[in-house]
């Protein structure tokens, strides 16, 4: 895996003023590649992602860093504890991850994994679009099943 640095002043650049301009969220079927998680700590994290929702751990770099995927990809999943290391979720106010998704291809694929989720501590909440479960950082992450075609 390689890190390629983000172009900020490139990216900052499209906006009229930075510090000014609302956020509205993501287009309409914008499908995020990966997502990089703030966790408390990694032992815990890849026990839920992978023991309990099937990711596989794809690397991980001591107890700071774990990068886990589905399918073999080199990851979906990374997660970390540069910034929080024993912490929980950030206070009101500050940026956060709002619910990552996690689309699996049935229904039972969803129950099955919030079976799984609540062996390992989660507390499984059922919803409209499927179940929601925390992480044991307190991220949030919906379980949800592709549309029937």
């Amino acid at each position: 895996m390689t890190t390629l640095p983000l172009d900020v002043g490139d990216l900052l650049g499209v906006l009229y003023d930075p510090r000014n301009d609302p956020f509205h969220g993501l287009a309409d079927g914008t499908t995020m590649g990966h997502v990089h998680l703030r966790v408390a700590e990694v032992p815990a994290t890849v026990a839920f992602y992978c023991d309990a929702l099937g990711f596989g751990l794809m690397a991980a770099f001591g107890a700071q860093a774990a990068f886990m995927s589905a399918g073999g990809y080199h990851h979906h999943l990374g997660a970390n504890t540069w910034e929080s290391r024993g912490h929980g979720q950030p206070p009101p106010g500050q940026a956060t991850l709002e619910q990552a998704t996690i689309v699996l291809p049935e229904a039972a694929d969803v129950e099955r994994l919030a079976h799984e989720a609540q062996q390992v501590g989660a507390e499984p909440e059922r919803r409209d679009d499927g179940v929601f479960v925390r992480d044991p950082s307190g991220n949030p992450v919906l379980l949800t099943a592709e549309p029937a075609a």
